[in-house]
């Protein structure tokens, strides 16, 4: 999965050269971009012309930041399109208010769980169909999808997917119950329910000889159920999965990746867990501890935090529920309704405790400053960090 390199880009890949001995820095981004459009299609419709809004700005916002590989969070799948091929000729190769184009050669995606009809009634409404009882909720298959972008190339082999990994199969799985106590899925689905509401991917990348390992997901909202909690049960679980893969003390052979191959991380390996995990470690709606779960990981670096003055200044200048928060405002992530949920720090990119971190940060910059206007985009700001690898 690349393309071939612009010439003015090569340039840039001399610091990573093969065959070079040192330290290289690189940038790991995620971005839930809101592009989970109503309607199948509609992203390919954008795709295909260099005139979409939404898309000249998220070009503008990688154009800024720069990340040397950045997860596209609700970017539809759709199987039938060049999606990084387009959005790189159309987008990404094109200035953006002025900046410097920005290429990646490399890209992964594969299919998701949200919008394929699992033929069971998941949502408990007594009938079977629709976005509800889909594998993860939506209105069709690939909606809410996933997208990596790269400079580097992308080692297909060893990249494992674990979008049929199934909830039941995790030890201690939280299963969702009613009010009496009787479980809200039958044994006959609860067997079968998928674990992952998108999909978990461990992406690994080949940068000059070292390999890193982005391990990818976007877990389901813990809300729109009701008092079974199932989607903040199934949103605690699935980030759960990545403490279980990397757990470097842990027996993780009932982990079965889409190929079949057991297993978890090898315990060595340099990676970042990177995505919008719908979990805020003080507010809003996930069930306690869900994001501590790897926050507090001692073989996970989880400290440094991507403030940003923009987050502080939406939280002072919106109010509402906001002002009731636990969490520092600068670390938000996310901007919802006031009234109701707030601002909070949902997107993460945590690396493994033996990489060298050099900096992070969050793109959202206050009012008048460059790029604030294209940041109000997706509800989500991009979030990255910047780490030292040793080339061999």
């Amino acid at each position: 999965m690349s393309r071939l390199l612009p010439v003015f880009f090569v340039f840039a890949l001399l610091s990573c050269e093969p065959g070079r001995a040192g330290p290289a820095a690189v940038r790991i981004a995620t971005f839930n971009v809101a592009m989970g459009l109503d309607e199948a299609g509609e992203l390919a419709t954008a795709l295909a012309g260099n005139d979409n809004p939404r898309l000249r700005q998220v070009a503008e916002i990688l154009q800024r930041v720069r990340p040397d590989v950045v997860l596209l969070n609700e970017f539809d799948y759709d199987p039938s399109v060049d999606a990084a091929g387009l959005l790189q000729k159309h987008y990404l190769d094109r200035s953006q208010d002025g900046l410097a184009p920005i290429a990646y050669p490399h890209y992964f995606r594969a299919a998701v769980n949200t919008g394929v009809d699992s033929g069971l009634d998941l949502d408990g409404d007594g009938a079977t169909g629709g976005p509800g009882d889909a594998w993860g909720f939506g209105r069709f298959p690939g909606q809410y999808g996933m997208l990596v972008l790269s400079r580097f190339p992308i080692d297909a082999q060893r990249t494992r997917t674990f979008r049929n990994f199934r909830w039941a199969a995790l030890p201690g799985a939280l299963r969702p119950a009613n009010p009496d106590g009787s479980p809200f899925y039958s044994d006959a689905v609860w067997q079968r329910l998928r674990l992952s509401s998108k999909s978990h991917w461990d992406v690994a990348l080949d940068i000059a000889g070292a390999t890193l390992h982005l391990l990818a997901h976007h877990p389901t909202p813990p809300v729109f159920d009701g008092p079974e909690n199932r989607n903040g049960r199934r949103n605690f679980d699935e980030i759960r999965f990545w403490r279980e893969y990397t757990n470097p003390h842990g027996d993780p052979e009932f982990i079965a990746d889409d190929r079949g191959l057991t297993g978890g991380l090898d315990p060595n390996a340099a990676f970042i867990i990177a995505g919008d995990f719908n979990a805020d470690p003080f507010d809003g709606d996930s069930a306690p501890g869900a994001i501590a779960q790897l926050l507090d990981a001692p073989w996970i670096d989880a400290s440094c935090v991507p403030h940003s003055a923009g987050a502080l200044a939406a939280t002072e200048t919106q109010g509402g529920v906001n002002a009731r928060h636990r969490g520092d405002p600068a670390a938000d992530t996310a901007d919802f309704n006031d009234r109701y949920t707030g601002n909070l720090r949902l997107d993460y990119r945590l690396p493994a405790a033996t990489l060298e971190v050099t900096g992070c940060g969050g793109f959202w910059p206050p009012p008048g400053a460059p790029g604030h206007a294209a940041s109000g985009v997706s509800d989500h700001r991009l979030v990255w960090l910047d780490v030292q690898l040793l080339m061999t």
